[in-house]
């Protein structure tokens, strides 16, 4: 029992700092421990609903991490799986504190859809973040002047002080890939994203050289897909994998579209998703051949 609960330490340690992670890696964790305490004394949801006054799908939400967790439930949850070591206890316990704590982007909160939440918190919060970006430039690799026209060009109508807002946000979630023990980044970009001009040729050029300024980095990746690859099985669909540091948890997949967002959970999409964004990457162009690519597109802009 206590060794199993050393990956859940190792995990609360890697999400220290309220600002990095917010609630929902904690939660995530957390609800991953508790099935696995839950199964192996063999009680069902409906027992354990019971105990915490609660319904099976209430104990499915906390499980998959979808659901705060109150203090007198864990309580409850714990002394039902058996859990009476307080080094075990405490490490729930904090987990579940951690859980119920705002999340870094509160500031920011009236410019964050609640579909978007889960995405903000497990970037902060993940050791690898893969995608495939067809639409723009990826948002951790756009640099002020892009990311700026980029949010005008998207929320039209917005005030100056909210879109400065937008992009502090945006600049913010860029700091984990410079960060001591920050994420690793792999990105396919589509050539679509490129040929979108966001502003004039000087704005592009210096978008560009920053691309190549981050690929040079130990902890990012960028590869290009080419129009000559022609389509393939995720055309027109972005797609984001965040993997935890924590564990044997799943890649959770985020799919973002014009206003709405998804995260398929079940093992089957999550192992089609990582396959395809594998596929992607066997696609693309090799990541040494990034700057050439990008000198070729910005002549022809």
């Amino acid at each position: 029992m206590t060794t199993d609960l050393a990956s859940a330490a190792a995990g609360t340690a890697a999400l220290a700092g309220e600002w990095r992670a917010g609630p929902t890696a904690p939660r995530m964790i957390l609800g991953a421990q508790l099935r696995r305490l839950r199964e192996a004394r063999s009680i069902t949801r409906e027992a354990a609903a019971d105990v915490i006054r609660g319904s099976e799908s209430k104990i499915s939400r906390m499980e998959l991490g979808r659901h705060k967790f109150k203090p007198r439930d864990l309580e409850d949850l714990l002394e039902l799986y058996g859990v009476v070591e307080e080094a075990d206890r405490a490490v729930l316990l904090e987990l579940g504190r951690q859980s119920g704590l705002p999340g870094w982007w509160q500031p920011y909160s009236d410019l964050v859809p609640l579909w978007f939440e889960p995405c903000l918190g497990l970037e902060q919060a993940a050791s690898v973040i893969r995608g495939y970006e067809i639409r723009a430039v990826h948002d951790l690799l756009q640099t002020p002047d892009y990311a700026r026209a980029e949010l005008a060009r998207r929320h039209q109508g917005e005030t100056r002080e909210r879109l400065a807002r937008r992009l502090e946000l945006r600049l913010h979630r860029q700091e984990v890939l410079t960060r001591p023990g920050g994420a690793r980044l792999w990105v396919v970009l589509d050539e679509a994203a490129l040929r979108r001009p966001a502003g004039g040729r000087a704005l592009m050029r210096a978008q560009f050289d920053h691309l190549v300024e981050l690929s040079s980095r130990p902890n990012v990746r960028i590869q290009i897909l080419p129009f000559s690859h022609g389509v393939h099985a995720a055309s027109g669909t972005p797609i984001t994998l965040l993997r935890l540091p924590a564990g044997d948890l799943p890649d959770v997949v985020f799919l973002e579209r014009h206003n709405d967002g998804t995260y398929p959970d079940r093992a089957v999409d999550v192992l089609r998703y990582r396959q395809l964004v594998d596929e992607i990457g066997t696609y693309a162009l090799r990541p040494e051949q990034t700057p050439q690519f990008l000198d070729r597109v910005l002549r022809d802009l």
